[in-house]
């Protein structure tokens, strides 16, 4: 599959890549498909327990690992799948004021799934997007 682009942010991307094998983020010609992403920081990995703060933060890293695969961020995003420990009102809120700030001119087709079980211990929300991206696509030297 030598014809996919595949990349990982420096910090947390590129620790995942090592530790777990897997990257960030994949260009599929003019689509980038996103990893789920976390509310950690992306420099140290750390998270801040509070819901609202860990979703803003994945909404943050959703935004760097589509412009680190050559996107524009969130204005390009059709699809979102976000899970929750727990999925509760607390949570459905901060995802719609983030979907509001991040998405004000479209609204994506959106699947929320609660789960009893994310990755890492203190993780509380993986949000994973695909986003439609025709002009960097024909750009040449993204491949990483």
């Amino acid at each position: 599959m030598s014809h996919l682009q595949y990349y990982a942010y420096e910090g947390v991307g590129k620790r995942n890549l090592e530790q777990y094998g897997y990257n960030q983020a994949v260009r599929v010609g003019d689509r980038i498909e996103c990893a789920g992403q976390g509310g950690w920081d992306p420099s140290t990995g750390a998270y801040n327990t509070e819901i609202n703060a860990q979703i803003d933060q994945a909404f943050e890293n959703v935004d760097l690992t589509l412009k680190d695969a050559g996107g524009k961020g969130w204005s390009q995003v059709f699809r979102v799948n976000s899970y929750h420990v727990p999925l509760n009102n607390e949570a459905l809120g901060a995802m719609l004021r983030n979907m509001k700030k991040w998405m004000p001119d479209h609204k994506p087709v959106w699947t929320t799934v609660g789960v009893t079980r994310l990755g890492e211990d203190d993780m509380r929300v993986e949000i994973e997007v695909s986003a439609h991206d025709p002009e960097g696509a024909e750009k040449p030297g993204l491949r990483k």
